[in-house]
């Protein structure tokens, strides 16, 4: 498959594109096959306003570009991945709704955009940016941070699709606090108990080790990255967790959707105990000016708010609040098949932060062997939160709708 260099500063990256160069026996089946295939995806018993749908397509299709035609005329892109996983995006599929599109062969279109400058790998939307990741740490942004709390490895800043930033990045009153970040908090792990959340203890530390992959297409582009747990209370640096990082970034316009997928397994043949604590795991970090007790608006999607929603659960929280003179917000969904789901919250009281928190239900270890996964798709928007809409948007991401090929030429 081609490969396309992403540069930025004295960094380059293979970027792997979704539109690899057609053999000559596919571009003369082209023409004598100009009909394609007919693809039938099938609603639910709600409606999708924003329906990420997988396909399957035949294994002598996967190495062509396509779109989805409607009867009225409207395209929708289709994006095949290395792996061979096919996806598009659909907009407002009725509740038990058939939609029946030809599959036709298309031009190369652009969609999200991944681009790596200077420690940051960027991903864009044609209409705007959406979030980037931290693969070096850059620099403080005040000179009197102690740099124990320097890190790498996280997401920041996040816009809705207006530009308007809803995270935060070494607020002042929690430095290690990082927009969309990963860390356990209370551990033990061979009889000692290291804090890799609360950096200022210089118990632990996270860190970032690699990028795998960055791709880029018209339905989702992302980023694959190496990060590690570091234990700093024995005599020597001990790495406790390998995790890996996948972020996609999906084609959307009149909101921004992206889902973080987080894995860990040990880095040794030792067990890391995870204790019962009120908060841990991928943290949420909401616009500065959302600070203090009456600025950050959270909902649940159980109906609690901030007086209420604290270690309950729930399946997705909105958090937003003012900024620029305008009301935004970002909901975190969280998987179904999450450990402890729907799993328990921290809503902080004071500060624009949110955590899912399964350590809230109390102890549990990653073991040898093992693998600790964390799924999550993450809503951005501007304007107030619509529950019914992050109602619908939950279910897609907890039960994706699978197009099915009908029937081909």
């Amino acid at each position: 498959m081609p490969w396309v260099t992403v540069s930025g500063g004295y960094h380059t990256l293979p970027v792997q594109r979704t539109f690899p160069f057609l053999p000559l026996l596919l571009l003369i089946g082209a023409c004598r096959s100009p009909s394609g295939y007919v693809l039938e995806v099938k609603g639910t018993e709600s409606l999708r306003p924003v329906a990420v749908v997988s396909i399957e397509l035949p294994l002598r299709a996967r190495a062509a570009t396509w779109e989805a035609r409607a009867d009225d005329g409207t395209t929708y892109p289709v994006q095949t991945d290395p792996g061979g996983q096919s996806s598009m995006i659909l907009d407002r599929l009725g509740a038990g709704e058939v939609r029946r599109l030809t599959l036709v062969r298309a031009e190369p279109r652009q969609g999200v955009v991944v681009t790596k400058h200077a420690g940051l790998v960027s991903l864009s939307t044609d209409e705007g940016p959406v979030t980037a990741y931290h693969e070096s740490k850059q620099p403080l942004p005040r000179e009197d941070i102690d740099p124990i709390f320097h890190r790498s490895g996280y997401l920041h800043p996040v816009y809705t699709p207006t530009g308007l930033m809803v995270t935060d990045d070494y607020p002042p009153d929690h430095l290690h606090h990082h927009g969309i970040w990963s860390a356990w908090t209370r551990t033990a792990f061979q009889g000692r108990n290291p804090d890799f959340w609360n950096m200022g203890n210089r118990t632990g530390l996270v860190e970032h080790m690699g990028l795998d992959t960055l791709w880029e297409g018209p339905v989702h582009g992302g980023l694959r990255a190496r990060l590690q747990q570091v234990d700093l209370t024995g005599a020597t640096p001990t790495t406790v967790l390998n995790e890996t990082w996948q972020v996609r970034v999906y084609n959307t316009d009149a909101l921004h959707l992206f889902d973080v997928t987080v894995t860990q397994e040990l880095a040794g043949d030792s067990i890391v105990h995870l204790l019962e604590h009120h908060y841990g795991g991928l943290g949420l970090r909401g616009a500065r000016g959302w600070t203090g007790p009456v600025n950050t608006r959270f909902l649940t999607s159980e109906g609690r708010t901030r007086l209420d929603g604290h270690a309950t659960r729930a399946r997705w929280c909105h958090v937003g609040g003012m900024v620029a003179g305008e009301m935004v917000g970002i909901a975190v969904l969280g998987h179904p098949e999450n450990y402890e789901s729907p799993q328990p919250m921290r809503i902080h009281p004071d500060e624009p932060f949110f955590n899912f928190a399964p350590a809230q239900a109390g102890a549990f270890a990653i073991r040898p062997g093992e693998k600790y996964e964390m799924r999550y798709r993450f809503v951005v928007y501007d304007g107030d939160p619509d529950p019914d809409l992050l109602d619908a948007l939950w279910e897609d991401f907890a039960y994706p709708l699978q197009g099915t090929i009908t029937s081909g030429t």
